[in-house]
């Protein structure tokens, strides 16, 4: 049920503050280590408390080759990292968002990134389809997401208990529309696996202001280290809050990022600097 605007921010307003987490793994080519690493954070992290809890891009498979990652392409609805996915938010009573997964796409040299969520009862209840495409051709670094993946093309925001949550996935973190697009979030979760070569320079700025300028919350899992097939990924998985606070980060490696969203500061914060407010050019 989709619930309205004003409604809504009534009822996030009036949650208590929660804590939430982001995963940071550097995930290689075996599927089944790295769902075994995944549930093994994920644990950690409802140990802590976490109630909403944030898988890093493509967390099942950094594949030694950009096709590994067709090998194991699921079709949606079926597979083993959905229904681990879903057993695991049942078993934990948690909102998990699985990072980004690769699912069968129309076209069958490609895949589709996809954000799953899942809810408590480990029902789906949302699917984004990464829509900005990575392209980078600098010194000996060349990628080009576009030749494996097939870029998506819906606006992703799904309606929680902890307020209304808006889906991205790595590269869409440049494009500052996507988000203005979303209209009345609370909370932006952005799996990543942003390089070190583009991560050192941009990615805490670009979260930092993602978050200022939505005055929301921002779950920033990442993947972060070296991976088996050569690739450095920058890590800093980090929680910021809508001020542009960053609550906890993670460098390098393995690990849980924790953090506490409290609406009521959000709501304080929105009625203090009402810019949301003052938008005028809605159609940019």
């Amino acid at each position: 049920m989709n619930i309205g605007n004003s409604t809504q921010q009534r009822i996030a307003a009036q949650v208590n503050a929660f804590k939430v987490a982001a995963i940071q793994m550097a995930s290689g080519p075996n599927v089944a280590g790295n769902i075994s690493e995944a549930r093994r954070l994920i644990a950690n992290a409802v140990e802590k408390g976490a109630r909403l809890v944030v898988l890093p891009e493509f967390f099942a498979i950094m594949g030694m080759t950009e096709l590994d990652k067709l090998k194991v392409a699921e079709p949606a609805g079926s597979g083993p990292i959905q229904q681990f996915l879903s057993d695991t938010a049942k078993q934990h009573k948690i909102w998990l968002v699985g990072g980004s997964i690769p699912l069968v796409a129309s076209t069958p040299d490609k895949v589709m990134n996809s954000c799953l969520v899942f809810d408590e009862h480990g029902v789906q209840v949302a699917r984004y389809d990464k829509i900005h495409l990575f392209n980078l051709e600098l010194g000996n670094e060349n990628y080009n997401e576009a030749k494996t993946i097939e870029a998506g093309n819906q606006v992703v925001v799904v309606d929680s208990p902890f307020g209304r949550i808006g889906l991205a996935i790595c590269y869409d973190l440049r494009f500052p529309e996507l988000f203005r697009a979303m209209k009345n979030i609370d909370i932006i979760v952005l799996p990543s696996a942003f390089t070190e070569t583009t991560g050192k320079m941009h990615w805490e700025v670009l979260v930092r202001a993602r978050a200022v300028e939505n005055l929301a919350y921002v779950i920033a899992p990442a993947q972060g280290g070296y991976h088996v097939n050569g690739r450095e990924t920058h890590g800093n998985s980090m929680i910021v809050d809508p001020w542009g606070r960053v609550l906890d980060r993670l460098p390098r490696g393995s690990g849980v990022v924790m953090g506490e969203i409290n609406p009521s500061y959000q709501a304080s914060l929105r009625s203090s600097l009402p810019a949301l407010a003052h938008r005028t050019l809605h159609s940019c």
